[in-house]
């Protein structure tokens, strides 16, 4: 039930963001949702594309420093509170959210990608909740 994310290591400079994706995009790699954040030096390229091994090989090949973990990806409903739900219910299981972001998946509801201290448990948690966990070959 784990989604392969890329995270990327960049430089902070200009133009360094469009060349990996333009990396990603030559080698038809589909980049599914992103989130970046940055320091004054460097910044985290956070991705869920199409073939993460692929994509972390030719970024590889275009000198980029990249790493492939495991995250988890999940759809609440569009209603007040719901968010506030899942997330209360992962943190009374003791489980540090590290961090999350949302995902452009599907219509119904919204998309998120986590990524806490304990995947397992945190899985088992949310499905006690009936909420959507995706797998791999549905984002992919």
């Amino acid at each position: 039930m784990y989604v392969k994310q890329l995270s990327v290591f960049l430089e902070n400079r200009e133009g360094r963001l469009e060349e990996a994706l333009k990396i990603l995009k030559d080698n038809e790699i589909n980049i599914i949702s992103l989130s970046l954040a940055d320091t004054s030096d460097f910044g985290l390229l956070r991705l869920i594309v199409s073939d993460p091994d692929k994509a972390k090989q030719v970024l590889k090949e275009g000198h980029f420093s990249s790493q492939v973990g495991d995250i988890i990806a999940i759809r609440i409903s569009h209603a007040v509170g719901s968010l506030s739900q899942v997330l209360g219910s992962v943190t009374e299981a003791d489980i540090n959210i590290e961090y999350m972001y949302t995902l452009s998946v599907g219509i119904e509801g919204a998309s998120l990608a986590l990524k806490t201290s304990d995947l397992e448990k945190t899985i088992e948690v949310i499905r006690e909740q009936s909420v959507h966990i995706y797998t791999q070959a549905e984002l992919g």
